[in-house]
């Protein structure tokens, strides 16, 4: 059985990070965004998937080569073992395994007080166009991406704040968050390959969960890769230590 805020997770992970275009086909949603990340470009279910996979695996590989992009699902770990068995069966090779973990948001904002809390942090309520290139300077964003993903963060519709703290002048560290049934969501955390081990990126998500706190949030989630050591690392030290679950990717072979 799975977490009862599983679902709600997996709903905020997708409105905060939503796809350009979209299909909804029965129990599925099939993303489009032009390779912008595979979370955007992939098949992900809405609830427990039912009925045979048939048409959802022969529509899924029609639209995606018809945009000339390979056919990728993505695979929560508490539906049917059978939904993946039937892809690995066809050739769908594994990657990307994820965790979705979750926290109480008093912790987080505790964490901060150390080291000064989250006063140096600027919120804003929309991305603005130097958040935006800060992002893309921190990420290391190819050109092609930056556009995709400006559009993509330009478009949330959940009440959403983001963040950036600047030393000198200069943004160190950024994230933000959305709000949804619940639950605040963190996305694009970053900080400067320069200024890591600072406690930077604990003030950002401080200063997020404040704002969520005001907002009658009590709870924090996100989305970190299995292997990002130093990620887990951040999250399980403020606080963050429940896993609802996991997921991991079937690409299509060739």
């Amino acid at each position: 059985m799975s977490h009862p805020h599983a679902w709600p997770a997996e709903e905020a992970a997708i409105n905060g990070f939503p796809p350009l275009r979209q299909v909804v086909l029965g129990d599925w949603l099939l993303r489009f965004s032009g390779g912008v990340r595979r979370t955007a470009n992939s098949v992900t279910p809405l609830c427990e998937p039912q009925g045979s996979m048939d048409e959802v695996i022969a529509t899924a590989e029609a639209l995606y080569c018809a945009e000339g992009q390979p056919t990728i699902f993505r695979i929560p770990s508490f539906v049917d073992p059978a939904v993946d068995a039937t892809l690995a069966a066809r050739g769908y090779t594994e990657e990307g395994e994820s965790c979705i973990i979750e926290g109480p948001l008093d912790p987080i904002v505790a964490t901060a007080a150390p080291l000064g809390g989250a006063d140096a942090v600027t919120l804003h309520d929309r991305p603005t166009d130097d958040w935006f290139a800060a992002m893309a300077r921190l990420q290391g964003q190819r050109p092609e991406f930056h556009a995709g993903y400006r559009e993509i963060v330009g478009s949330v519709v959940l009440p959403a704040a983001f963040a950036e703290l600047a030393i000198d002048g200069a943004a160190v560290a950024l994230a933000y968050g959305v709000i949804h049934r619940g639950l605040l969501c963190f996305e694009s955390v970053v900080t400067d390959a320069q200024h890591r081990r600072k406690g930077y990126s604990r003030r950002v998500l401080a200063a997020l969960a404040t704002w969520a706190q005001r907002r009658g949030v009590g709870i924090a989630t996100l989305q970190v890769e299995a292997s990002n050591t130093p990620g887990r690392t951040l999250y399980h030290s403020i606080g963050m230590t429940t896993e609802l679950h996991r997921y991991h990717y079937r690409r299509a072979p060739g």
